[in-house]
């Protein structure tokens, strides 16, 4: 049976929703958040939501979108008074087209809600228990449909969830203070000698608790099962005093359980590579070259010469190196530290003979750990993990990175995850929208059960369409290409029906060794890529660091703004020396495919001129070594900076195409740090300078006859790829995850409509506006 609006909306917002919780810092922020999101989407002037408090009574004002915003908090009533209390009486909807002409109706002056005259409410519940209301309202009187009324049920479920697990939680942090309280009070009673009060009582584990956790979702999908917690070894921090042997016993110590070490990290990175790709397996050959560097093997026994045993040794050294990772300003370089931690406790491993204590899975299981490290991938059974979840890491730890290329749904960041976590728990891992439900309900194991097989089915839907092309209904063709940085992307870039690389970030290859890369080192990993996707295309761009991005080994100054100052094409003009390789590296590559140059971040024709001269004379170069090469790669630019889009049709002649970075074209265009949350509503793709500024290249480009692409995130929902599309966008790269969805949207209409939608798109004056619009667009073409 086909699903109606109201559950097709209703689903929608479910989702949306999703997001939003983890944008949100609390449960006050989420329920506000929410509260204008439903407002939007179902269109009224106002939403609401009211909680009940202890007393089981009394009414208060959560959050509102309409009312005045000094009544939250404040405003309350009795189950007797109001509207909003007669749903709680009812135990069911209320809906009146003219609120105060009904005889429940009550005025609280400070809300000012005398000027909306239709009210729909919906009680929260709590299996039969209420738990407060959500109410809509409008200013025009209006009738609300039975879809309407469904749709907001839909969402007072979800709510529901999010306030029982948001009190849950509370509960226990109360219950864990409270303990910790008792707690120190015995160690006070134990300091003066007097008798000891009943020590308090853990909870029991036999009684299983549902507890709702959220996290950073970093690989997709649903998961359900039975946990497995990886243990880990106690940091340096709480490492126990140990025995300290005379030192050349203990320099002994050290040089052999290095060498242990050191086979340990080959069988390691041979069966990565073997499993994924010698790229993925890279970090294991920098946990080898840390190994037998000399600087950190002498720090250890200088250590050792000082009478501070190896184990102390090895930890304050490894100490030094997650001090100096911790304080890198890009979170890739960050997120490094968790290699020297697997570096230190492989090391400890070796030293007191437990070597690698591997965890044996007899049946499919979730993985639960503090951190996953790179070590405890390359040694699990990976056919029986089912999913990730942990306290710690981000979307570059290795963890996360291998997790997206093996398919497993994956979350990271999971506050609190062990605390509440026992090894006979169920857990719901989903990893669309980083929600972690330990020992969950029979609601929520049917709601995920019914999310899995509409997921399910969506999946083969899309999966059917892999090897279609992307054509709109009246026959216009786009290409979709993918945003990829490691060769183990190119499988996940093809099973999603990718036409080639639209953006290879080139970081990687550089941010996996210890120095930089050869021309014949670089040759072979763009060999690789090239050969992955032949004969579809494969766009390069040049190495983009500076900024969020820098490497341990080439000294970058401090500046004060980093993402204003010696960044991407600005460093590799000064260092010809590093863009040389690199370009010799291409073009070594360019006879096994159809590769593209792409430069980041130029600002000027000079640049342009420049870039030309020193690609020209590497050819040269590589002529006279009779190294053969493509000679007629192509030379495009990305289009983030407001300089590049104004002088657009000045740079069009130099180029053979231009693709625009729309991540960095919001950041400048507004002056909107992306990854500062302090400014977040800033960073907005639908501000009309943005797309006024996307419209402008994109007619530049059509007039000189060049393609134009989009490469940034911006082009991963369907209906801003409907949008681009009416502006005349033809080709999309995108994270590959993506590319289905989108190719699905624009089979569904045609350019001619997506150009009248676009047209509407940029008549209208404000951000919010183009929300509106395009929720309405989302619902329509059903995106």
């Amino acid at each position: 049976m086909a699903e109606s609006p109201a559950e097709t909306t209703g689903l929608r917002i479910l989702e949306d929703i999703s997001t939003l919780i983890l944008q949100s810092h609390d449960i006050h922020e989420t329920l506000d958040n929410i509260v204008h999101l439903v407002a939007r989407r179902i269109g009224t002037d106002v939403c609401s939501i009211y909680l009940l408090e202890g007393d089981g009574a009394t009414l208060r004002l959560a959050a509102t979108r309409g009312l005045s915003k000094s009544s939250v908090g404040k405003t309350s009533m009795k189950l007797s008074e109001g509207l909003t209390g007669l749903v709680i009486e009812q135990g069911g909807v209320v809906a009146t087209d003219n609120a105060p002409l009904h005889p429940r109706y009550k005025y609280f002056p400070e809300t000012r809600e005398e000027r909306f005259l239709s009210f729909l409410g919906v009680p929260l519940m709590q299996r039969e228990t209420p738990i407060g209301v959500i109410v809509i309202q409008t200013r025009e009187p209006r009738t609300f449909s039975q879809d309407e009324v469904s749709t907001l049920a839909t969402i007072a479920y979800q709510i529901s969830s999010i306030v029982i697990n948001a009190k849950l939680l509370d509960s226990i942090r109360q219950k864990e203070d409270e303990r910790a309280r008792l707690e120190q009070e015995l160690e006070k009673l134990k300091a003066i000698g007097a008798p000891p009060a009943e020590k308090p009582q853990r909870p029991s584990r036999r009684e299983k608790r549902s507890v709702m956790l959220l996290g950073t979702a970093v690989s997709t999908g649903f998961s359900l099962g039975k946990v497995a917690i990886i243990g880990r070894r106690p940091s340096s921090d709480s490492i126990e005093v140990a025995t300290v042997r005379p030192r050349a016993e203990e320099r002994r110590r050290f040089l052999m359980a290095l060498e242990k070490a050191k086979i340990e990290t080959l069988y390691m990175e041979k069966r990565v590579a073997d499993l994924l790709s010698k790229e993925d397996a890279a970090i294991f050959h920098t946990h080898l070259m840390i190994l037998e560097d000399r600087g950190f093997i002498n720090r250890v026994l200088d250590l050792v010469e000082k009478d501070y045993g190896t184990t102390r040794s090895v930890n304050e050294t490894v100490a030094h190196y997650v001090s100096a990772f911790s304080q890198m300003e890009d979170p890739y370089l960050r997120e490094r530290s968790a290699d020297m931690e697997d570096i230190r406790r492989r090391l400890l491993d070796c030293l007191d003979g437990s070597g690698r204590s591997r965890l044996t899975l007899r049946e499919k299981r979730v993985l639960a750990a503090h951190e996953i490290l790179p070590s405890d991938m390359a040694t699990l059974d990976l056919d029986k993990v089912i999913g990730i979840v942990t306290e710690k890491g981000d979307v570059n730890s290795h963890g996360a990175i291998m997790a997206k290329s093996l398919g497993i749904p994956a979350i990271v960041g999971v506050e609190g995850l062990l605390q509440n976590l026992g090894l006979k728990d169920e857990v719901i891992v989903d990893g669309n929208s980083g929600h972690v439900y330990i020992n969950p309900g029979a609601k929520v194991k049917g709601e995920y059960e019914r999310l899995e097989a509409d997921f399910s089915s969506k999946r083969r839907e899309l999966e059917e369409l892999r090897d279609v092309p992307a054509v709109t209904r009246d026959g216009m063709a786009v290409a979709l290409r993918a945003n990829i940085g490691l060769v183990s992307d190119v499988r996940i870039a093809l099973a999603n029906g990718a036409e080639g690389v639209g953006l290879y970030r080139s970081e990687f290859p550089y941010m996996s060794r210890s120095t930089f890369p050869t021309r014949d080192e670089l040759f072979v990993s763009y060999r690789k890529i090239l050969e992955g996707f032949a004969p579809h295309p494969v766009t390069i761009r040049t190495l983009d660091i500076g900024g969020d991005k820098t490497l341990p080994y080439f000294p970058h100054p401090r500046e004060d703004n980093p993402f204003m100052g010696w960044r991407s094409i600005r460093v590799s003009l000064e260092r010809e020396d590093i863009f040389r390789v690199q370009l010799a590296g291409v073009l070594m590559a360019s006879p096994y495919g159809k590769v593209s140059l792409m430069f980041p971040m130029v600002s000027s024709i000079a640049e342009i001129w420049q870039i030309k001269k020193i690609f020209g004379e590497v050819k040269e170069e590589l002529a006279r070594e009779e190294i053969p090469f493509d000679p007629k790669i192509r030379l495009g630019i990305m289009v983030e900076l407001p300089a590049a889009v104004l002088t657009a049709h000045i740079l069009v002649r130099e180029v053979d195409y231009f693709s625009i970075g729309t991540n960095d074209l919001i950041q400048y265009t507004m002056a909107a740090d992306r990854n500062n949350p302090k400014i977040r509503r800033y960073y907005d793709p639908y501000q009309p300078a943005v797309l006024h500024s996307i419209k402008r290249v994109a007619d530049v480009a059509r007039e000189a006859g060049k393609p134009v692409s989009i490469c940034g995130e911006m082009a991963a929902d369907p209906v801003n790829a409907v949008v681009l599309l009416g502006m005349g966008i033809r080709e999309f790269s995108l994270s590959a995850p993506s590319i289905p969805v989108v190719k699905q949207a624009i089979r569904s209409v045609s350019a001619t409509d997506a150009e009248a939608i676009a047209a509407q798109v940029l008549a209208l004056e404000s951000s919010g506006a183009v929300r509106s619009y395009l929720a309405e667009v989302r619902e329509r073409l059903a995106l």
